[in-house]
């Protein structure tokens, strides 16, 4: 088995790569990363609050990919903490818009992966609390 805090470093290493690509996207044109997950574009408003998020998701990844070295830390632990909750709200959104999305099929894959990656850290946050228990 992989060591808790090994396995918390591989998902923060994932969530950086991920976030950091989806954040510049975001920033960079963010309507047409908006076609592609959920089958329409955005307009007005809808692209600064699009660049705002990924100005956000930006952030969250690169505290994902500084953390990764030390995920046990109380920082670390904070950073995954956040990504956490960053997936929970993500996994929910995505999956409560998916019957009237016509870009489903894209909504769907990112709710899964936002549910598997959410499923991972908590299974590696309640293993690093037990193991900084046992100590």
């Amino acid at each position: 088995m992989v060591n808790r805090t090994v396995w918390l470093g591989r998902i923060l290493t994932v969530g950086a790569v991920l976030e950091i690509g989806v954040g510049v996207g975001l920033l960079v044109d963010p309507s047409t990363l908006a076609v592609l997950l959920l089958g329409s574009p955005l307009t007005g408003a809808g692209l600064v609050v699009a660049r705002l998020a990924g100005g956000g998701l930006l952030a969250l990844g690169i505290a994902c990919w500084y953390a990764r070295g030390t995920p046990t830390t109380p920082a670390g632990l904070g950073v995954s903490r956040a990504f956490l909750a960053y997936n929970l709200v993500a996994f929910a959104a995505l999956a409560l818009a998916l019957p009237p999305l016509p870009g489903g099929l894209a909504a769907l894959g990112g709710s899964v992966l936002h549910g598997i990656l959410a499923a991972a850290l908590l299974t590696a946050l309640l293993g690093s609390g037990r193991a900084h228990a046992e100590r």
